[in-house]
């Protein structure tokens, strides 16, 4: 029942001129990147994150380091190609104005569960992957580090974006409706019931509630709580104070 904080990686050399770089080599942050993942590092520099894992493409390494240098404890971040971007085939590495044009592009935006890309993986295919490794780093660090483990992914638009289509239980041919900007914070926890959608597409705020306080710690449920609940600040402390 650990807590994931899934970022994309920061505005690259191609988002800023309009290519699909897919999983092609040497596609860096450019300077406005680099920025927006050093905010998403102060935004985290109140959580006590147990771990992080990123793809291995250089866009994602490069955040990821910015993102968990804020932290008090030295982290050290591991790779893992399942959750790599998404494999266009021969789409990457070309202007998305021209992909525009193609008749699979129609495909990717209305049922892109039926989406392969010429000699790339399907959609479908990209989501499994996807969703499998992110589940199995919650179980591991569930168990290693207790239900109140916060860790970090850092990954890809269209990727983060299958992982919290499953989370929200909406099908992959429904999956553009959800909208993940280059360093952008989505969070899920994961229960034995089912996953919590607690953020997506975030911005700007602290989010250092995502870590209780250690006087106040206890087991999380995994129930929803009706009604909406009293929202992360309300400890017992708080409830007697204010009752």
């Amino acid at each position: 029942m650990a807590t994931v904080i899934l970022v994309r990686h920061g505005r690259s050399t191609a988002n800023a001129t309009g290519v699909l770089a897919g999983r092609l080599p040497g596609v860096h942050l450019d300077d406005t990147g680099v920025k927006q993942a050093v905010a998403v590092g102060d935004r985290l520099a109140g959580v006590r994150l147990c771990a992080a894992v990123t793809s291995p493409l250089e866009r994602c390494r490069e955040t990821c380091r910015e993102v968990t240098r804020p932290q008090a404890t030295p982290l050290r971040a591991s790779t893992d190609k399942q959750l790599s971007e998404c494999d266009y085939g021969e789409w990457q590495g070309r202007a998305l104005k021209d992909l525009a044009k193609e008749k699979l592009w129609k495909t990717v935006q209305t049922q892109p569960s039926a989406a392969t890309f010429p000699g790339g993986e399907s959609m479908r295919a990209m989501q499994d992957r996807a969703v499998a490794a992110i589940r199995r780093h919650d179980a591991r660090i569930s168990a290693e580090h207790g239900d109140d483990a916060v860790w970090l992914a850092v990954s890809h638009g269209d990727v983060i974006k299958s992982i919290l289509a499953d989370a929200l239980g909406t099908h992959l041919d429904l999956f553009q409706r959800i909208h993940v900007d280059p360093a952008s914070v989505s969070i899920v926890r994961y229960t034995d019931s089912r996953p919590f959608v607690l953020g997506t597409n975030t911005h700007a705020g602290d989010l250092s509630w995502l870590t209780p306080p250690k006087k106040s710690r206890r087991r999380r449920g995994s129930d929803a709580a009706v009604g909406g609940g009293a929202g992360p600040q309300a400890t017992p402390e708080t409830q007697t104070a204010t009752s």
